[in-house]
């Protein structure tokens, strides 16, 4: 197995990595397991994960966990597993967090989602607010369309007589406002889609389409990644 860690130049590192973690459900099925046992395995990769990111001196972690599309596309037993999955893990991992000095982050619409999951979500934020060595950015019923249109209806509500829209202004309204663009966007499970994900933020973001499935994605493919984007001309439309 080659060490691409080793050739990662330290200098270049993507401070902004967005990933799409796909193959939860398929993990399972080639395992004989009920769904809700992908989704349990991939939140395993978190951790080392962003231990890996941390380690590089990426700045921002973006995880896509929930999109408005699959409250209507899921059963409902795997959605309610899924909030249960996830306000176990965010309530449990509190600690680690913030002796790592992670920042949590949500990116999404509280619409739709039980209180007492948000309720454990805004806690983690609140208890991790002040941590500064790398941002965990939760995409939680997300959808990148709903977050422009958001995005322009807010700027709509504040906007002074004859002032004009801008992209600038579009980051300040988005649900991403703050963060740098994303550098990198990964995505699990052999698919080449970006499923409604960050599509303002990911305009130049260099794009890795992985055949591995989620719960199986280890370090070593992150730094298989980061060198390969190291090694592509990144034009910005010149």
């Amino acid at each position: 197995m080659k060490d691409y860690k080793s050739l990662i130049d330290p200098d270049r590192i993507p401070k902004h990595i967005a990933l799409i973690m796909d193959g939860n459900r398929r993990w399972a099925e080639k395992h004989s397991l009920p769904k809700i046992e992908g989704h349990r395995k991939g939140t395993e990769v978190i951790e080392p994960l962003t231990e890996a990111a941390y380690e590089l001196g990426v700045k921002v972690l973006s995880l896509y966990t929930l999109s408005p599309e699959n409250w209507i596309k899921r059963d409902r037993m795997e959605i309610q597993g899924l909030m249960e999955l996830l306000r176990f893990y965010i309530e449990s991992r509190k600690d680690y967090l913030n002796e790592r000095g992670v920042r949590i982050r949500l990116c999404g619409f509280e619409d739709q989602v039980p209180k007492s999951v948000m309720k454990s979500i805004h806690n983690v934020i609140d208890s991790t607010k002040n941590n500064k060595n790398i941002i965990l950015n939760m995409c939680f019923n997300y959808g990148g369309r709903q977050d422009v249109v958001n995005a322009v209806n807010l700027w709509l509500h504040e906007k002074k007589a004859n002032e004009k829209f801008s992209e600038m202004k579009m980051g300040k309204y988005l649900l991403t406002s703050g963060l740098p663009d994303v550098d990198l966007m990964i995505r699990t499970s052999g698919e080449f889609r970006i499923s409604n994900f960050l599509i303002w933020q990911i305009a130049y973001s260099e794009l890795i389409f992985l055949k591995v499935l989620w719960p199986d994605f280890k370090p070593y493919h992150l730094y298989k990644c980061i060198y390969e984007y190291q090694n592509r001309d990144r034009r910005y439309g010149g």
